[in-house]
């Protein structure tokens, strides 16, 4: 395992990063002793950067910090443990956000579910429009500081945000973002235009996640099976056949490398020079060993090429269900002029 240096934090962690959506929950796998059995084994392959987050299986709320908690039970100094906050941890409007008031509650709750003292890495999983960017930085230098959390981070951030977070951490001598988590796969290529040259211009690290695709590009999406995507959760929208065409396409460019389809996905994740880590979410620990056996795979200049003239460089294949979606396009009072407005307009 070649190991890369977290942005600029001097913090080394493998380019795949166990991602725990699917541990500890009911939408992946529900058995706890089978998911900590599945940490253990990434742990054992080299994998030293683990990433869950408060809301992952739901309900219960905190199911996934829970199992990477029992699963690191001796090995913690061993590994780089990320997770995250700001989702929805119920009814209550205060139990979410980005605000001092429910950091200070929501680092407690989770260091209680990990069974740890300190986060490596502290990453606001969704923008909140309603709390200045200075209050939770201030409130998250003072968990640095405190030495409950080493670094802090964000994900799903646009570009501009990620510029106006690092002016507003150097105009008020606070911490800053060291690392971004945005989508990024062989069909979502968006991130290149803008997110990762700006990331790269402030020396952040980057994790993606997403790098198969939701499943697009684990090798079972073929045109022609589409009922079958349909049963399986795969195939949800009509963008999704522009993703399949892309697909069918990148099958062959796989097939001549000598690598499977899931191989090639994960090899791309980690080539571009901004991506320090790719975020891998096994359910099984079949999935994993399928993963890991692909984890030294390396592409060279002319697969790339061949990649490039499917999905440009920058582009989009349609858009990931759990894509964030900014507040400018979510509300309409965001992008409507009221009816008097426009009258006097």
């Amino acid at each position: 395992m070649q190991y890369r240096t977290l942005g600029r934090t001097g913090i080394k962690v493998s380019p795949y990063a166990l991602g725990t959506l699917m541990l500890g929950a009911s939408i992946g796998n529900p058995d706890h002793d089978d998911s900590v059995r599945i940490v253990y084994r990434a742990l054992d392959a080299g994998i030293n950067f683990v990433d869950t987050a408060d809301a992952y299986s739901l309900p219960p709320h905190g199911g996934s910090e829970v199992v990477v908690g029992k699963a690191l039970r001796g090995r913690r100094e061993s590994v780089v443990l990320a997770t995250k906050f700001s989702r929805p941890m119920g009814e209550d409007p205060n139990r979410q956000g980005a605000s001092r008031r429910w950091i200070m509650t929501a680092v407690e709750e989770s260091l209680r579910r990990l069974q740890t003292d300190y986060i490596d890495l502290y990453q606001v999983h969704r923008l909140d429009p309603d709390t200045d960017i200075e209050e939770t930085l201030s409130a998250l230098s003072d968990l640095v500081r405190s030495g409950k959390v080493r670094a802090i981070g964000t994900s799903n951030m646009p570009a501009s945000d990620i510029v106006e977070a690092q002016w507003a951490a150097e105009r008020q001598g606070l911490q800053r973002f060291r690392t971004e988590q945005p989508p990024y796969s062989l069909l979502n290529r968006g991130i290149e235009s803008e997110v990762l040259p700006t990331a790269q211009r402030f020396g952040m690290g980057v994790v993606v996640w997403g790098p198969l695709g939701q499943g697009m590009l684990t090798g079972r999406a073929r045109r022609g099976k589409e009922s079958d995507l349909v049963r399986a959760g795969l195939f949800r929208a009509m963008s999704d056949e522009c993703r399949l065409d892309a697909v069918e396409q990148l099958i062959p460019v796989a097939q001549d490398a000598g690598l499977p389809l899931v191989h090639l996905a994960m090899a791309f994740a980690i080539t571009h020079p901004g991506v320090t880590s790719a975020l891998i979410g096994p359910r099984t620990m079949e999935q994993l060993e399928d993963l890991l056996a692909g984890v030294d795979v390396t592409l060279s200049d002319d697969v790339l090429d061949r990649i490039d003239e499917i999905v440009p460089p920058g582009a989009d294949i349609g858009t990931l269900d759990q894509a964030y979606v900014p507040p400018a396009l979510q509300h309409l009072d965001l992008r409507r002029r009221r009816l008097h407005e426009r009258g006097a307009a």
